[in-house]
């Protein structure tokens, strides 16, 4: 890529990525931002220990396609297994709980528009360090942590391909603990 078509391509990416994490504050739907800020065949993979998926059952594997799908290249995703899945179980087990000061200003997302992560065919990659307050579903207990979002797979047109979540394991394992 040119100079200039890298610049304007990061401009892109984290006017997109800010706007998928400004989602969030403004209570959008699981639905509406998948069909918003991501392509027809997105992946969703929340990081963490196999041993903590028996009560964080999003953590620990890679989501894959929607349940109704745009494409019929992608009827392939097994039941229980799409990012629309990957919203219900989080859903049914912790609440989000984000604020004003959740996500960092445009110049805190971190661009690197010309990568191709896991050679996946989109380029480019965002990471953003976030702060916010969760609880469990079933028990009411909070706390509050940093996390990271990646978002990389990007299409032409800034949709996102992949996101990549690290966040606290051990003290949503704990919350959930009844």
């Amino acid at each position: 890529m040119q100079d200039s078509t890298i610049i304007t391509r990061s401009h892109l990416l984290r006017s997109k990525a800010q706007s998928f994490c400004n989602a969030f504050l403004k209570g959008t739907s699981p639905t509406e931002t998948l069909d918003t800020f991501f392509t027809t065949w997105p992946k969703i993979t929340e990081h963490g220990p196999s041993w903590a998926t028996s009560r964080l059952p999003f953590l620990g594997k890679t989501f894959r396609g929607r349940r109704r799908q745009h494409s019929p290249s992608s009827s392939g995703a097994e039941q229980g297994s799409t990012c629309d899945d990957y919203f219900d179980l989080l859903a049914t087990t912790l609440s989000f709980h984000p604020n004003q000061d959740t996500f960092p200003p445009a110049e805190g997302f971190i661009v690197d528009a010309g990568t191709d992560v896991a050679d996946a065919g989109g380029l480019g990659a965002v990471s953003v360090v976030a702060h916010a307050k969760f609880a469990s579903v079933a028990t009411g207990k909070a706390w509050e942590e940093d996390f990271i979002y990646r978002l990389s797979e990007f299409d032409k047109h800034g949709k996102i391909g992949h996101w990549e979540i690290w966040a606290d394991p051990l003290s949503a394992w704990t919350a959930v603990e009844s």
